[in-house]
């Protein structure tokens, strides 16, 4: 399988990396991501730039890449269907992370995640398409 849902988690830490070791997992993999993202993204930057070890200009440079080699999908995709499967699943895990699994309900595609106890609570409820980054990473 080569297109997945990553979460906030995975696409802060790509832009705070400023890792070369990236691009080819960006040029290989489609990545997709809700639009909601963005709030996100936007409410953490000040904390991006001082995490990072790039100049500002070189995190800017890099996030271009980042967001040119992935997918962001308005919410107004997200069926009902699949926002209420995925409250259901979230309501004693992280209600937070409801547009990354309805989107991943949405296009029948795995989430990839670096939230352990996100994978490890959708498993114990019967979500199978959900995998640790790292578990990602070793298996590439």
């Amino acid at each position: 399988m080569t297109n997945y849902v990553i979460d906030a988690n995975i696409l802060m830490s790509m832009l705070i990396s400023g890792n070369a070791s990236y691009k080819p997992i960006l040029e290989f993999y489609d990545f997709y991501l809700p639009e909601f993202v963005l709030v996100e993204v936007e409410k953490y930057k000040s904390q991006l730039l001082l995490r990072t070890k790039m100049n500002e200009d070189e995190f800017f440079k890099w996030s271009i890449l980042v967001f040119s080699k992935i997918t962001v999908l308005p919410n107004y995709i997200l069926s009902p269907e699949s926002l209420e499967k995925s409250n259901l699943l979230l309501n004693d895990i992280d209600i937070k992370d409801t547009a990354y699994l309805a989107l991943s309900i949405q296009l029948d595609l795995p989430l990839l995640t670096r939230d352990k106890p996100l994978a490890t609570g959708l498993r114990k409820k019967g979500f199978r398409r959900v995998m640790m980054f790292d578990d990602f990473l070793r298996n590439i």
